[in-house]
């Protein structure tokens, strides 16, 4: 019953279609605005170029590439009077099926309808009005012009509109010197020019090459053997600067472009829809931030593509993000080392042990011992093998002692020190064993930025996001960022007591270099061989986080989370804290105990917290990305509940007794580092 109606509207629609004029002046017709991304204090950060594109007829277009996005767009290309009837039919059944628009079944005169005249929004009304254009094109033009006219404007992805500026932007040669498979490669771009794209996933553009290619073979528009020879073909990309180079911002446009996606908005619709999108950027710090990394590698002797940074800003009470640069130059690499990179972060780490601590009742005044240690047949030590005795927490953190992070794991418990790690934001995989309280496993920037953001905002867990609203091109506000998701993950006086700890750290420990205001704490952290250095340190406003590394996991030349990530984390926070001139803390004061003499400065080693007995292994970036993948499935909650009032500081209690010193067992870079758990991640 229902498929009989279906037919009989179908049927009406075609009387209806046979009745439209052609389209008048249809050479004038222009295509949609562009679609341009704001900064935060109104920068345009990011255009998409209408038609930034080297117009070219139908017959200097090779008959092979013609071929491929017929074969794959459109089969029936030449055959339909603009829209395929049973493609409609199959894809109109399932849409009414569903109650929404889930199957396209575009022809590619819809599509070129869509990029004259149309958003790419999916609802039936604009379906309608695309077949109707799709069908007035097709009384208007010839197959020919309709064909030339979209294979010239059609968005190919990296800023690229038309075959032959993708011919130049991806294998820097003209039309008519593309080999079959870098035509297949070209064709399957259209759906999907991000995901397919040669320059961001080299597996996935050769996969979607080589199903292009089947779709030819089946269509007899090649022969076996040259399906066969093309697919068996190397991938030989352009390595001339590209158009990524004219986004200010552009591993943030990645980023923002993705957040698009998962809102719902389709990659032609933000390519050529005319949309305004504005972003929480802000500009003048990530101008700062690009000028700063650039500069403090360079004078670091940090020349090689692989020498790496990587710098994530954002606020712990709104959660926007102010800037992101996920490696050193984009051109040379797209890879994203904020958000993906997986590297050992070394003694960063243990400001969730010492969370997990105070969580549990002790105090920043408790006294630890900073003396040698042997568990079973492992024996962690201090840089340097110095050992100050008793001391209170707060100062253990300070000068990053190793031995007292491991005692305290082990009197908190690794479980529950794991649970802090994971409600606070870490998303990557942790041993179940002791070296964690040392860094040993892998995590991420950005997760680490949004787990320092509870220490910040009195406990909360916020989401970081990157897009305010949208408008399309009448100005109409399609999208609107809802507001912070918060959820509460440690008490006030937890996140209270590690920020005094850690601005500690800053005042007179690991992280002096970083100590540009009163207000700012943090945490360096330095793995083995030094092949990672980290800071991540906040003021009650903005959390920074700074990571430098190689590629290839192999050793930087000395350099430590107290020495250039401190800097650059400090001449970065010296433009942003800018906009929070009167920032403090709301947090109540802390005497620290009396009782102890103070660190002297010359006690203060900034390379205090090299793990010597850490043994990164060598794994390369993208197999540790594979295996330790994890998303964050954060909750969103009501707002934060009012902070509890303060208790008086509790007289100082000792959490271990002094025990006579050991033996240090003779040291074992596999013992050390795992005890016989799974293996310390690389990148």
């Amino acid at each position: 019953m229902m498929l009989s109606a279906v037919l009989a509207a179908i049927a009406a629609f075609n009387i209806y279609l046979a009745s439209l004029p052609p389209i008048s002046n249809f050479e004038d017709i222009k295509p949609n605005p562009v679609t341009t991304i704001y900064s935060a204090d109104g920068e345009v950060i990011k255009t998409f170029t209408a038609f930034k594109f080297e117009k070219v007829s139908i017959d200097k277009i090779p008959d092979y590439l013609k071929k491929a996005v017929i074969a794959t767009e459109d089969k029936n290309f030449y055959n339909h009077r603009g829209f395929d009837t049973l493609g409609m039919i199959r894809s109109t059944i399932t849409n009414v099926m569903s109650g929404q628009v889930k199957q396209g079944g575009s022809t590619i005169t819809q599509q070129l309808a869509r990029i004259l005249f149309l958003s790419n929004e999916r609802t039936f009304d604009r379906k309608i009005k695309e077949l109707i254009i799709a069908h007035r094109i097709e009384k208007t033009v010839s197959k020919d012009e309709i064909l030339e006219m979209y294979l010239n404007s059609v968005y190919l992805g990296s800023g690229v509109y038309g075959v032959s500026s993708a011919a130049r932007t991806f294998f820097d040669k003209d039309l008519s010197k593309l080999t079959l498979a870098e035509q297949a490669l070209i064709a399957g771009l259209p759906q999907a020019p991000s995901l397919y794209s040669p320059f961001v996933n080299k597996k996935a553009g050769i996969k979607r090459r080589d199903l292009v290619l089947r779709r030819m073979y089946r269509n007899k528009y090649i022969t076996l053997e040259q399906m066969e020879a093309a697919q068996k073909e190397g991938l030989h990309l352009s390595t001339k600067p590209r158009v990524y180079s004219y986004n200010k911002a552009p591993y943030f446009i990645d980023y923002v472009l993705n957040e698009l996606k998962n809102i719902g908005f389709e990659e032609q619709e933000i390519s050529q829809g005319g949309l305004k999108i504005y972003t929480t950027l802000d500009y003048k710090s990530q101008n700062q931030a690009q000028l700063t990394v650039q500069s403090a590698l360079k004078n670091a002797g940090l020349t090689k593509p692989t020498n790496q940074i990587a710098l994530f800003s954002f606020s712990p009470t709104t959660g926007r993000i102010y800037s992101y640069i996920g490696g050193k130059n984009y051109e040379i690499s797209q890879y994203d080392r904020v958000s993906k990179a997986i590297r050992p972060s070394g003694s960063s780490f243990k400001p969730f042990v010492y969370t997990t601590a105070l969580q549990q009742g002790v105090g920043v005044d408790d006294i630890i011992e900073d003396t040698p240690l042997t568990i079973k047949d492992w024996s962690p030590k201090n840089y340097g093998k110095k050992y100050r005795g008793k001391i209170p927490l707060w100062q253990a953190l300070a000068i990053s002692s190793n031995v007292a992070a491991v005692r305290l794991i082990k009197k908190s418990g690794i479980e529950a020190v794991i649970q802090t790690a994971r409600e606070m934001g870490i998303s990557t995989a942790l041993s179940n064993d002791l070296t964690i309280a040392l860094g040993s496993n892998g995590v991420k920037l950005f997760d680490m930025v949004v787990s320092y953001g509870a220490f910040a905002n009195g406990g909360f867990r916020v989401r970081p996001y990157c897009i305010e609203r949208v408008e399309n091109s009448r100005g109409v506000t399609i999208y609107e960022n809802s507001g912070p998701k918060i959820v509460k993950v440690i008490n006030f006086e937890t996140a209270s007591g590690m920020t005094y700890m850690l601005r500690k750290v800053v005042e007179i420990g690991t992280g002096k270099a970083a100590n540009i205001a009163q207000n700012i704490a943090g945490k360096t952290g330095t793995t083995n061989d030094y092949r990672d250095a980290w800071f991540v340190g906040y003021t009650p406003d903005i959390v920074t986080g700074v990571w430098v590394g190689n590629d290839n996991n192999s050793k930087l030349p000395g350099i430590t989370g107290g020495s250039l990530p401190a800097k650059v984390f400090a001449e970065y926070m010296k433009v942003a804290t800018k906009n929070f001139p009167q920032s403090v803390f709301d947090y109540p004061k802390m005497n620290g105990s009396k009782s102890l003499s103070p660190i002297k400065l010359e006690d203060v080693d900034e390379t205090v917290d090299e793990t010597e007995e850490m043994k990164a292994d060598k794994k390369s970036e993208k197999e540790s990305d594979n295996n330790l993948q994890v998303n964050m499935d954060y909750v969103q909650q009501s707002a934060p509940v009012p902070a509890p009032k303060p208790q008086k500081p509790q007289k100082p209690k000792q959490l271990f007794k002094q025990q006579p010193q050991q033996e240090l067992i003779e040291y074992d870079d596999e013992k050390a580092v795992s005890n016989g758990s799974v293996p310390l991640p690389g990148m």
